[in-house]
Order: C-alpha cells, then sequence, then structure tokens
C-alpha cells in the first residue's frame, strides 16, 4: 500500500525537520508537551527517522497535567498503529514513548522558569543514557517572542539573539514556521493537540507579547513583523557566535585578572565578563548588571562588591572574583 500523502502544511514540518536533522546519525528523541508545535514536531519526526524516542514532561502545573500527559502518549500509540504512519514501507517507524513527572516550582523567575529548568533536567538526563540529539517545538513566533521580550528589558545581543537552531544536543527545525502552520498539520496528521492553559493567560509577558503587542505591531506596521524580528535574531546570532567565541576564552578562570580585560574594546570585554559570570553560577543577567561589574574593572574606586542576580562580585588585588555572602 501507498504511504498517504501529507498535507501542505504537515509536509512543511517534515521537511524542516528533515533539514535540521541534516543526516544526524545518532538517536533522536523528541521533547513533547502535546501541545500544537511539540505534537507536530512529534508527528514529522516520526516521518523523517525509522526510530523516535518521545519524552514527554508532566510538571504538575495545573490539575490533571497526569491525565493530559496519559492522554498525548495514548494518542501517539494509537496513531502509531492506526495513522499515515501504519501503512508506511517497512511498516511503521518504531515510537519508544516515555513519561516523565517532574515536581518543584520555586527558585528565580517564576513558575514557568522552575518548570524549565526541571524539564531540560529531564532531557539532559535522557540524553546521557540514550545520546544523539534532541528536538524542540519552538516555532518562528516564539522566536519574534523571545525578540521583542529582550528589547523590553534592554538585553543585550546574544538574548536579541534568540534561541538557536542548533546548539549542543539540541536542534529547534521549527524556527522558520509559524504557528499556525504547526496547528495546521496537526490536523493533516489526524492529531488533536492540547492547548496550555498558561499560553492564554495575560499575566505572562510573553502571553500579553503574543496577543496583544504583535498584533499591534502587524496592525500599525503591516504584515511581516514577526518575520522581521526572526530574521533579526539570526543575524545577531551570526554576529554574537563570532564575538561570543573571543569572549568565551576566560570564561574558566576562577579570577580574573583585571589586566586581562582593561585593553579589550567594550564589546568584546563586557561579552568576557557575561561569560566569566554565567560560569560562576549569574542567571538571569541585564544589560544593566553587566555594565555594573565593568565599572569593577575600567572605574574603579574602591567600591566593595557589584551584586548581580545570584552572585556578589569584588574586586581586590586587581582581581575579580566572587565575593561569599
Amino acid at each position: 500500500m501507498a504511504r498517504r500523502a501529507l498535507g501542505p502544511n504537515a509536509l512543511a514540518v517534515v521537511q524542516a525537520v528533515r533539514a535540521g536533522l541534516d543526516g544526524e546519525p545518532g538517536p533522536v528523541t523528541v521533547g513533547c508537551s502535546g501541545g500544537p508545535d511539540s505534537l507536530a514536531l512529534t508527528a514529522a519526526a516520526a516521518h523523517a527517522v525509522r526510530e523516535l524516542r518521545v519524552l514527554i514532561v508532566d510538571h504538575g502545573l495545573h490539575p490533571g497535567s497526569d491525565a493530559v500527559a496519559e492522554a498525548v502518549r495514548r494518542q501517539l500509540r494509537a496513531w502509531q498503529a492506526d495513522g499515515p504512519l501504519a501503512d508506511a514501507p517497512g511498516g511503521p517507524p518504531r515510537l519508544e514513548i516515555l513519561l516523565a513527572r517532574v515536581t518543584g516550582t520555586g527558585g528565580r523567575g517564576g513558575p514557568e522558569a522552575a518548570a524549565r529548568r526541571a524539564r531540560y533536567r529531564v532531557f539532559e538526563d535522557s540524553l546521557a543514557l540514550s545520546g544523539g540529539v534532541l528536538l524542540l517545538g519552538h516555532t518562528l513566533d516564539d522566536q519574534a517572542e523571545q525578540v521583542l521580550l529582550g528589547l523590553a528589558r534592554g538585553s543585550g545581543t546574544r538574548s536579541l539573539a534568540g534561541m538557536p537552531a542548533a546548539r549542543g544536543p539540541y536542534r529547534r527545525p521549527l524556527l522558520g514556521l509559524r504557528r499556525a502552520q504547526t496547528e495546521a498539520a496537526c490536523a493533516e496528521f489526524g492529531l488533536e493537540p492540547w492547548h496550555d492553559p498558561h499560553n492564554a493567560d495575560p499575566s505572562f509577558a510573553r502571553v500579553r507579547v503574543r496577543t496583544r503587542v504583535l498584533p499591534v505591531l502587524e496592525a500599525e506596521l503591516g504584515p511581516g513583523v514577526a518575520e522581521a524580528l526572526a530574521r533579526t535574531a539570526d543575524q545577531l546570532a551570526q554576529d554574537e557566535d563570532l564575538l561570543g567565541g573571543r569572549a568565551g576564552e576566560l570564561a574558566e578562570i576562577e579570577v580574573l585578572p583585571v589586566a586581562l580585560l582593561a585593553g579589550e574594546h567594550p564589546a568584546i570585554r563586557r561579552r568576557m565578563l557575561r561569560a566569566w559570570l554565567l560560569r560562576r553560577g549569574a542567571a538571569d543577567l541585564s544589560a544593566t548588571n553587566i555594565a555594573a561589574v565593568d565599572r569593577l574593572v575600567t572605574d574603579w574606586s574602591g567600591q566593595r562588591f557589584v551584586e548581580v542576580p545570584g552572585l556578589r562580585i569584588g574586586r581586590s588585588a586587581g582581581m575579580l572574583q566572587v565575593v561569599p555572602e
């Protein structure tokens, strides 16, 4: 029996996944929440590879989340057995579907940030066992929202460069596709996505950007704003890769000599400081935080220390170092 033809949106997602894998020989895992983006990604990956590991993470952030995760798993198993993959040449691809439950929503950044950290811990543990790459379902819309949030916070180019299509074992093959395409692809694949209620909660800044800010920009400036923001992120990412590679050279030095920094151009010096601070355990660094530490290099007048999120940094005997609290 011939393999069933894919609809145009489903085909676009499959092609994006194949291009994103680019002949990747190792095992492929996909993180799947059951939402439109990750569900379409999972279905497309099942078309692109013969063996696929699907990792469903239940964060427990809302009542009934365990039932949602179980429903996603059941739907994928039924789809594999009696969906568009069932008549694939050689039989349907092998799906290994795993469900991980995580707890804990404390820490910096609120429950969503805590959930993200917990999710990535699960991803890291899974990759440590299986190797290969892990696919994430971020779209062009997510990238545009990330850039706008970075602009609003006064972030540097690292943040404005958005999410990379590939970094380490992680791949984001859908960054060139719109969210509407993944939703349409789910329908063409014959899958019913779950819609996270947090994605409609205006108490989250990213939701306000999605539902209010971007529509106003599109209405006032014309269509194509999201695509333009994503292109900006891509261009800045190329610049940041070049400059960041140089800046990371000092990140591993525990105590940082001021003399190594003082002669550098500010664009390089501040990147060096950012990389060094992150390596020491800082988090959510803003341009203001970096500028404050930079003044310890360029405008030091005996101040004891500077506080950044997660750290105190002081200067002593011509060295920058973490000051114990």
